[in-house]
């Protein structure tokens, strides 16, 4: 089943304008732990599963993630519209969507140990 793709510029207009567009956060575990941004209000599925049984088919999706070529993002959007939803997979992800100016949230990021805190504890 070919998912369509729809431009961050385009996504955007139309948020701007006021249509109600559900946002749906694909990444992987590595991407979304270790980044503080995201769409705001968007529905998380997490891997491995990413079970879609809890996303609201009612209304117009748009799933992202940070894969340049939106594999995992095209899987996921699959599943929903196989659940008769009408979705479509953000072209550059949560990248694109920044450098179109989209609105973002901020979340709490996995930090990086700062270098000899292990050696610090023994």
């Amino acid at each position: 089943m070919a998912i369509p793709r729809v431009s961050p510029a385009d996504i955007k207009t139309r948020v701007d304008a006021g249509e109600s567009i559900t946002f749906v956060d694909a990444r992987l575990k590595y991407p979304f732990e270790h980044s503080s941004l995201s769409v705001p209000q968007a529905l998380r599925v997490a891997p491995p599963a990413f079970d879609v049984s809890a996303i609201p088919t009612a209304g117009d999706l748009v799933v992202y993630d940070s894969d340049p070529a939106e594999v995992v993002a095209e899987d996921v959007a699959a599943q929903l519209a196989a659940r008769g939803a009408r979705v479509a997979v953000l072209s550059g992800g949560l990248n694109g969507w920044i450098a179109a100016g989209g609105a973002t949230a901020t979340k709490p990021a996995v930090g990086q140990a700062a270098p000899g805190a292990d050696a610090a504890k023994g």
